[in-house]
């Protein structure tokens, strides 16, 4: 029998070789994934109240922070003019050598100081006009008046014309700011003109006349004054 001898013969696959290709495709297939879980309205609503709670706890977080902040500065103002002002002339000494920058601040807290505690429009108004105001003002007295004059043109030389003035002579400015301020801080308030009715005069406590009856025609004194006093008879 004849047989072909340049036939291939194709081995049989071995177990080895079964192996790892049943575990190659084995590893090529992936588990089915777990389903995804859609948020229900309930989801968001709780989302959005959260958000809304934050924002409200800033909110009030923020004010608080800010209402602390500011309690130096409602401190100051419960202060009374006067108080405010000594302060800030105080605050001044430190540029005491700066004669511009210091006379600025005296004379712009002197000001400020007129407005609150006498209802002065200074700080709005030149010098000029604003001693021309205060000419008719009671809030003053003469000499306080001068003294007053007397500070704001020294200052306006010093802002206005360059003048340069010595330490002393700035000294004696804010004394006599202080010196000012001290001493129209204890006047009395001005009266408030009453506008209720005078009260009435008391009543006259003197007795008044009896009526004394018409005397009759050529009756004498002392028949009119029996006929005045006769009790009238019935009819």
């Amino acid at each position: 029998m004849n047989t072909n001898s340049s036939a291939v013969i194709i081995p049989a696959p071995s177990s080895a070789t079964n192996g790892v290709g049943t575990n190659a495709s084995a590893g090529d297939i992936r588990d089915i994934k777990a389903p995804v879980e859609i948020p229900s309205g309930w989801f968001w609503l709780w989302s959005v109240l959260g958000a809304l709670a934050v924002a409200a706890v800033s909110y009030f977080a923020l004010r608080f922070w800010r209402r602390h902040r500011a309690s130096p500065a409602a401190l100051q103002a419960v202060l009374p003019p006067h108080e405010r002002a000594r302060r800030k002339l105080q605050q001044a000494l430190g540029i005491i050598y700066q004669p511009r920058p210091f006379c600025i601040l005296v004379s712009d807290t002197l000001r400020l100081y007129l407005e609150e505690a006498f209802s002065l429009h200074a700080p709005e108004r030149t010098t000029e006009e604003f001693l021309d105001e205060l000419q008719a003002s009671p809030s003053l007295s003469l000499a306080q008046k001068q003294l007053l004059g007397d500070f704001l043109m020294r200052c306006d030389l010093v802002k206005f014309a360059r003048h340069e003035p010595s330490v002393e002579q700035l000294q004696e400015l804010h004394q006599s700011a202080m010196r000012l301020i001290d001493e129209t801080s204890v006047l009395p308030p001005r009266p408030v003109p009453s506008t209720s009715p005078a009260p009435p005069s008391p009543a006259s406590t003197e007795p008044s006349p009896s009526p004394v009856a018409p005397i009759a025609n050529g009756a004498a004194p002392e028949e009119a004054s029996s006929i005045a006093h006769r009790p009238s008879s019935a009819p």
